[in-house]
């Protein structure tokens, strides 16, 4: 009989639309994302606001995360996810570095770093204590300027070598998720696919997640 086995264990990364007017309107969008599968982390991705702005919409949808076991991710703002109570902070390559981060947020919290297309970012992010890397983007996107891509192998480069969790983000959608899936990425960090789906957010999280499913091998 032929040995049987699964494929490597990769779940789904949010990312919030990258402006949030109504945060009680979108706190009911992300509460039916929730319903339709494994979600692992959510991070808060606002660019063009103040901090003001950040908090209110925070506070609105970290106890929705919070209550269905997501962690809540704050994009760049490290001493704002302390206040905040954040489960932990992502770091641009101009946001901050990775121990002022940890001494802000403390042993306990989740510190990612964006590295591009890079093994030398990606290696040293390790060396200064990330729990996780992010590889991008891999696809065209329409949530931010792409200056890097990245070649899928990269992730199986990575995961082959190191223990910290990696991360594949840009322009992933349910239809281009696999490679990256079965190349290793541990997570797949997703935004307009979900929030712009015309079947709605639930329906969308419940699609990448019969993606993200063990698959059995012959």
């Amino acid at each position: 009989m032929a040995k049987k086995n699964t494929s490597p264990s990769c779940r789904l990364y949010l990312i919030s639309p990258p402006q949030i007017d109504e945060p009680q309107e979108f706190a009911k969008t992300l509460e039916g994302a929730f319903k339709g599968g494994d979600v692992a982390s959510f991070q808060l991705r606002l660019k063009d606001t103040n901090d003001e702005h950040i908090c209110e919409v925070a506070e609105s949808l970290m106890p929705i995360c919070h209550d269905n076991d997501v962690a809540f991710i704050l994009n760049d703002h490290a001493e704002l996810a302390a206040k905040l109570g954040a489960d932990g902070v992502h770091l641009g390559q101009n946001d901050g570095d990775i121990q002022s981060a940890r001494s802000i947020l403390g042993h306990d919290a989740v510190i990612g770093v964006t590295c591009h297309n890079s093994r030398h970012l990606a290696f040293e992010a390790g060396d200064k204590g990330a729990d996780y890397v992010a590889f991008g983007a891999f696809h065209p996107t329409s949530t931010k300027e792409v200056s890097h891509v990245a070649e899928v192998d990269i992730l199986t480069w990575w995961s082959d070598l190191a223990e910290i969790p990696c991360v594949a983000i840009g322009g992933i959608t349910v239809e281009n998720c696999t490679p990256l899936i079965e190349a290793g990425a541990d997570f797949i960090a997703v935004c307009s696919a979900v929030w712009d789906n015309d079947a709605g957010a639930e329906a969308a999280v419940k699609q990448f997640n019969e993606k993200l499913a063990p698959q059995e091998i012959t």
